[in-house]
């Protein structure tokens, strides 16, 4: 009863969030790719975020593990938590920064595979729509790279939303210090986000899928340098809450974590340990909340069933620093 009631909340609180939003919004849908899962149903992923920096920082071993890692598991996939090349994202579609932090980086056979990416805030000190480009593609066939996007895995096992976390942050408008950002296509801001909360409202909630999981770049709880982002817990969190988010993944702090949470079974997990990383900037944070935190370089596997979910943590050493896993029954048919 205490749950349902709770539930009952977090929608009527959504409802007002997003109420009135109609009439100064066209609501149009996200765009959707298609994934198969291995012939015996399984899916297996690495995440890895805030890497590009030709591989300096350690950024090559985490690759080369990365690739070891990814043969042991016949990864299906990479998801990228942005701030894909550094300082300031890439100049156009033909900056060497690409080949240097990219291609000429994930060489191992094992991450030739399908990148699906999100873009953070250093991207758009950049040419934003550079990494957006069908050009980039062309380049790498592996990079899918898109503001915000679903992908669709098995039919009916896991969705994942990606969502562009960038411009829900206030001070890179009001105080973006010497920073020039990208804004093409997201001003008038107010509006870009109203129409982006819908959308991802609309889908989670019409959603049919056993795990749904959420890709930003941004953090919603994070002991770690930058910490929580308030925008997302006040925008984001209680649209995640109220349709059963399984797993909110992001980037922005320099390490590897894992967060639960005393309000709702979402499991947060920041895997931004691709390259440079902040060596003892932790905050306290509650133990009962507070499951791993490493300030390192690392990166992080996700291996997935219709009714199970093991993640793993690795160092830059490809030591796994860290293991969770949850499990949820099959539905009944009626």
């Amino acid at each position: 009863m205490v749950v349902l009631c709770k539930k009952t909340m977090l929608l009527t609180l959504v409802s007002t969030l997003l109420l009135g939003l109609l009439s100064v919004s066209c609501l149009s849908e996200l765009q959707r790719f298609e994934h198969a899962v291995k012939p015996d149903g399984s899916l297996s992923f690495l995440v890895v975020g805030d890497w590009g920096r030709r591989g300096l920082y350690n950024q090559s071993e985490v690759a080369l593990q990365m690739g070891i890692i990814g043969e042991k598991l016949d990864v299906d996939f990479i998801i990228s938590t942005g701030d894909n090349f550094y300082d300031d994202g890439l100049t156009g579609v033909h900056d060497p920064a690409f080949h240097q932090s990219f291609t000429d980086i994930y060489t191992s056979p094992s991450l030739q595979r399908q990148w699906y990416i999100v873009l953070g805030n250093h991207d758009y000190r950049g040419n934003v729509e550079a990494q957006l480009s069908p050009i980039l593609r062309k380049i790498d066939n592996r990079w899918l790279c898109m503001r915000s996007f679903i992908l669709n895995v098995g039919p009916e096992m896991v969705e994942f939303f990606f969502v562009d976390t960038t411009p829900f942050v206030a001070k890179y408008f009001t105080d973006p210090e010497d920073h020039v950002y990208d804004w093409d296509y997201i001003l008038p801001r107010k509006n870009y986000l109203k129409n982006l909360l819908m959308e991802v409202e609309s889908a989670l909630r019409e959603s049919t899928a056993k795990w749904k999981i959420v890709v930003g770049h941004h953090t919603i709880k994070s002991a770690g340098y930058h910490g929580n982002t308030d925008e997302l817990v006040n925008h984001l969190l209680p649209i995640l809450q109220a349709y059963d988010v399984d797993l909110y993944i992001n980037g922005h702090d320099h390490c590897l974590e894992h967060i639960s949470s005393t309000e709702s079974p979402i499991q947060f997990l920041t895997s931004g340990g691709g390259s440079k990383a902040w060596k003892g900037d932790v905050k306290w944070w509650n133990p009962q909340e507070m499951k791993f935190y490493h300030d390192g370089q690392g990166f992080m596997s996700v291996q997935m069933t219709q009714t199970e979910v093991d993640i793993k943590f690795y160092d830059v050493f490809g030591n796994v620093l860290h293991k969770w896993s949850t499990s949820k029954q099959l539905s009944s048919a009626m």
